[in-house]
């Protein structure tokens, strides 16, 4: 298998992960707010509360409820590249562990 396709299967592996946490997220938090996701703001623009947990923390905050703005301080946005980090970081350390 070339370097390229190692890549691409490690990305796509790495995204569908990710894709799980950021629903798993999303459905903790539509939970513990009773669905009370957006605020004023939000609604009127006819926001998806679900782009909430994806893009910038400033356009989140622009249109979260303050529900769901108290429940990220416990319970905080993980955008792609802080999961990307994470997930890179266990791999290299599965691989270590793996060829001692």
């Amino acid at each position: 298998m070339s370097i390229i396709s190692e890549a691409f299967n490690a990305w796509r592996e790495c995204r569908a992960e990710y894709d799980d946490t950021l629903y798993s997220q999303y459905e903790a938090a539509e939970a513990a707010t009773n669905g009370a996701m957006l605020n004023a703001r939000g609604r009127e623009k006819g926001i998806d509360p679900f782009t909430l947990f994806m893009g910038t923390e400033a356009r989140a905050l622009a249109y979260a409820s303050e529900e769901l703005v108290e429940y990220w301080q416990s319970h905080p946005r993980i955008t792609f590249a802080k999961f990307e980090r994470q997930w890179q970081a266990r791999r290299e350390a599965e691989l270590i562990e793996d060829a001692a």
